[in-house]
């Protein structure tokens, strides 16, 4: 009991550094690909290849002027990126990131907290995440981020139904809301049984309704700058801008990791059950699968970020509540009528 107590601690720790390390160079790794697909460069004075600009931006933002407005609640102010920060990091926590490892005769599976309502949990600390935005936009006396912050509010609640009822249909074809669970049912076919296959409309509704949660553009709404200057972060300056931003990139790399588990086998790879290996190797393989997997959809919310226009309030709001909430809705009756009709 006490080797698993102390390797969970060394996983937690593991896990911070990763996440925190991805959302890091995501910052760099989003102006490359901007440079990419506009026909430039990008960073690349700091360090060979711009490698070391992250670290710069850090030092800026640490060492930048800190401003909080006469006018603010001062508190809450405080609160808001910090509370936005707290609950993207949580997030992580439930997310198995591989089988597990067997040593010394015993189990230690790679996954932070183990808990049968893992999606739950997840469901539950995205939903708080829009407390960080309302508080520090509300908190900050400003017309502008106020109205980021509104905005923010009713694009999450109005997104969150579809999201749920995309989810819904995949807890109901494996009769768990562990995500562990989730992951092995899609192991099947030499590890290619992804839900993508048997829910492609789910998967669709998911990843929209993620870009929507992320804030990411076409859904940058809350934040746009031709219109409302910064959005809920417009009074906000030195690291608690940072917070703000980081919180951004760190929700992006937890929407990759439950992306690729409930739809694309998680930790799961072709011809897994091919491979004259042990346990142990198949399990470092799959970690590192699956971390492919997340970079490849960081990378995928990258390019629509510089390839789509953003979307006007009334089409964001009508994309959400006539489109996709329908949609769910009708996925989740198919699929409970094949489900009834074939028993499985």
């Amino acid at each position: 009991m006490e080797s698993v107590l102390i390797f969970k601690a060394i996983f937690i720790l593991v896990v911070f550094g990763i996440t925190l390390l991805t959302a890091t160079y995501s910052t760099l790794a989003e102006r490359k690909v901007a440079g990419f697909l506009q026909d430039r460069l990008g960073p690349d004075r700091a360090g060979p290849y711009g490698l070391l600009q992250p670290l710069a931006d850090a030092v800026k933002m640490f060492f930048k002027e800190e401003f909080i407005p006469s006018s603010a609640n001062k508190w809450l102010f405080i609160a808001g990126p910090s509370l936005a920060m707290l609950t993207a990091l949580m997030t992580s926590a439930v997310v198995p990131f591989g089988d597990s490892i067997i040593w010394d005769g015993q189990e230690f599976k790679l996954q932070g907290m183990e808990i049968n309502i893992g999606i739950l949990y997840v469901f539950g600390i995205v939903s708080l995440g829009v407390y960080g935005i309302m508080v520090g936009g509300w908190a900050s006396n400003n017309k502008f981020s106020l109205l980021g912050a509104i905005r923010a509010a009713s694009q999450n609640i109005s997104y969150e139904l579809a999201m749920g009822l995309s989810i819904i249909a995949i807890m109901m074809m494996t009769g768990s809301l562990d995500l562990n669970a989730v992951v092995k049912g899609q192991a099947g076919f030499h590890g290619m049984a992804w839900n993508v296959f048997y829910q492609p409309l789910a998967c669709i509704i998911f990843i929209v309704c993620a870009f929507a949660e992320c804030n990411r553009t076409p859904f940058d709404l809350p934040e746009c700058e031709t219109e409302l200057v910064g959005g809920y972060h417009t009074e906000y300056s030195s690291m608690k801008l940072g917070l703000y931003l980081f919180s951004e990139y760190t929700n992006m790399f937890v929407s990759s990791a439950v992306i690729s588990i409930l739809f694309f086998g998680g930790y799961n790879f072709p011809g897994q059950d091919l491979l004259p290996f042990s346990h142990n190797v198949i399990t470092i393989i799959g970690a590192a699968v699956f971390f492919g997997k997340i970079l490849f959809f960081i990378f995928f919310f990258m390019w629509v970020r510089w390839t789509l226009p953003r979307f006007r309030y009334d089409q964001l709001m009508g994309l959400g509540w006539k489109s996709l909430l329908p949609l769910a809705i009708v996925n989740v009756m198919i699929t409970g009528a094949v489900i009834l009709l074939t028993g499985k």
